[in-house]
């Protein structure tokens, strides 16, 4: 649990925790001192927000006027760092995203940690330090969690589960069964940017430039496009299974068609020339830090401009439309001038992705 042992428990820390050499044991997940120690000296510590100094095994907040928001996730990325981001920032990023795409305003997180015996402390400090770090980027606090340590080789250095709690304003109702016929299909940015870092950080791949991870949070640019088009039909982060996967998710929800533009779709050259050494098709390329909206064609141009006025959207494009198609399919037209079925991803082909 992350919270901090009562005041005058028992006699202080014989002496501190060494974040440089030392090492997580099956004492750190025993409950005892060793746990106490712990959470107050790494997570109570770096986290440190009113709720979390509770102490409890839960915290208290206020209740909001709003319609609430929930989600849940759980980081098993490997590596745990890669260029643009670690566990602990994807973690906070990847949960405040799935707030977002309901177009609500993340307030409160929590964080389960899955330590395996033998991790760093010094990798553990890095990661929970970027998480705090992100979090309050985000304005967001980490309010309570739970640590448990399991054997050496019953897990990879360290897990993160969390969970998330956010509040969505009157009108504002996105959702994955909203689109319609007529609708326009937007994205945020460059595709596959998340998943072709941590490949070629598996691969060892090197590029003239550096390919970085996408992560980042999304909540102050979906305020800033709810503000402008309030009716935004659905929002959705392409995460695992790329952009392909995430329109047949939204094309079966709704019930419609999709017709996109292999052209309009953008793509980093860096990465179109990963995808291609390494076989794998950039539609179905993990992101962390952009989203599809879709909404009615005459607030289209208006969302655009919007996201194109913000950092995250910079390079927001439209990549298609919506029709009746009582099949579902998600169709593209190529760049050669035909056209192909853009089916769901059928294999795992980028495992421990986030």
């Amino acid at each position: 649990m992350i919270k901090r042992p009562p005041a005058g428990a028992g006699r202080p820390f014989p002496r501190k925790l060494d974040f440089a050499h030392g090492l997580i044991d099956l004492t750190h997940g025993s409950g005892g001192k060793a746990t106490a120690q712990l959470v107050a000296e790494l997570f109570a510590a770096t986290f440190d927000n009113p709720w979390l100094s509770q102490g409890n095994d839960q915290a208290v907040v206020a209740r909001p006027d709003n319609a609430l928001v929930l989600t849940t996730d759980s980081y098993v990325v490997s590596p745990l760092f890669f260029p643009g981001g670690d566990i602990g920032s994807l973690a906070v990023h990847g949960t405040i995203n799935d707030l977002a795409m309901a177009g609500a305003q993340p307030l409160y997180l929590t964080a389960g940690f899955i330590l395996e015996e033998g991790l760093a402390l010094a990798d553990l400090k890095r990661v929970v330090d970027s998480m705090a770090k992100a979090a309050r980027a985000a304005g967001v606090a980490i309010v309570s969690g739970d640590t448990k340590v399991v054997e050496r080789g019953k897990a990879d250095r360290v897990f993160i589960n969390t969970a998330g709690v956010g509040v969505v304003r009157p009108g504002v109702a996105p959702s994955g069964d909203r689109a319609q016929p007529g609708d326009v299909i937007l994205v945020s940015g460059s595709m596959g940017d998340h998943g072709v870092a941590i490949m070629s950080c598996r691969e060892n791949l090197t590029f003239e430039t550096t390919i970085l991870s996408d992560s980042a949070a999304l909540h102050e640019l979906v305020a800033e496009m709810v503000a402008a088009v309030p009716d935004v039909h659905c929002l959705r982060d392409p995460t695992r299974g790329g952009l392909a996967t995430t329109l047949n998710e939204i094309a079966q929800q709704s019930g419609v068609g999709m017709m996109i533009e292999e052209t309009e779709i953008p793509l980093r050259s860096q990465v179109a020339a990963a995808c291609e050494l390494l076989g794998l098709d950039p539609l179905y390329v993990a992101n962390e830090g952009k989203l599809v909206a879709i909404v009615a064609p005459e607030a289209a141009e208006s969302l655009l401009a919007v996201m194109r006025a913000h950092p995250l959207g910079q390079d927001a494009a439209v990549i298609g439309t919506v029709h009746a198609d009582a099949h579902h399919f998600v169709q593209m037209q190529t760049a050669f001038g035909g056209r192909r079925i853009v089916d769901w991803l059928s294999s795992e082909q980028l495992p421990r992705i986030c």
